[in-house]
């Protein structure tokens, strides 16, 4: 059970965030209405949502999770691959510190991204990206191992993140798209599996009672029906114009 969210509102420099995709420039407006929508989607998944105000000298610290990785007994502060966005950890600290006694950090020359991070029961899986090196990725697995936690490095081929293409459902159940469908690491969990045409809804949460997707993946929300679970839908057009999911915009401990 999630207890705690933290978010972070979008600034007015968000519009020129860092992006690979060619989806146009975001629109500010909906993008703070979709982001309070998240924030009372959180609230009613059971969290108490603990909102930051934004900071225009970072465009995309409202993706809030790259900047930590969370477990119930310690947080690891991470160091961002895109050089624009170190500083956005100086900002998160004080928040984390607030809630965890016990902080790690992951130091130069390792980056790592928190949207590189899967956690599965006692298992994280690390993904090496276009944002996380093997330095960063092996820091992290010595920090988690040194902690109880089983940790395995994944190279990836065509995700932007980790979690652009597979989260966690709970119930040793989940949800994949793309080049995790058939990989390795996972074929040992009941799939749900994403079409090539909803891949974006890959990128979802579960967060208590509910299973967050963006709107738009009547797919993918009709095999979460079946398998039981509610679902909330989200509007995340401004945010996926930024490479964003619904996963980059909190964390949740």
């Amino acid at each position: 059970m999630f207890k705690h969210t933290i978010v972070k509102i979008p600034g007015e420099s968000y519009v020129n965030g860092l992006t690979t995709s060619n989806l146009g420039r975001p629109d500010l407006a909906k993008a703070m209405e979709q982001h309070r929508a998240y924030i009372n989607a959180l609230e009613k998944c059971g969290t108490k949502v603990n909102v930051l105000p934004s900071n225009n000298d970072f465009p995309d610290s409202t993706f809030v999770e790259d900047t930590a990785v969370l477990t119930p007994h310690f947080a690891v502060i991470t160091n961002p691959g895109a050089h624009s966005r170190n500083g956005e950890i100086h900002d998160i600290e004080p928040v984390i510190k607030s809630f965890f006694e016990t902080i790690y950090h992951i130091n130069a020359p390792g980056m790592l991204d928190g949207g590189d991070i899967l956690q599965i029961e006692d298992h994280f899986y690390i993904g090496v990206s276009m944002r996380t090196n093997l330095e960063g990725a092996e820091q992290l697995k010595k920090i988690l191992e040194s902690e109880g936690y089983k940790a395995s490095i994944i190279h990836l081929e065509k995700f932007f993140h980790l979690k652009t293409g597979v989260a966690y459902l709970g119930d040793h159940t989940i949800i994949v798209a793309g080049e995790f469908i058939d990989h390795a690491d996972f074929n040992s969990y009941k799939k749900i599996i994403v079409p090539p045409e909803e891949e974006y809804a890959a990128n979802c949460i579960r967060v208590n009672d509910y299973v967050i997707i963006p709107a738009g993946s009547p797919v993918t929300k009709q095999k979460l029906t079946e398998e039981g679970y509610q679902t909330i839908e989200l509007e995340m057009s401004e945010f996926k114009k930024l490479d964003g999911g619904l996963s980059c915009l909190s964390l949740r401990f």
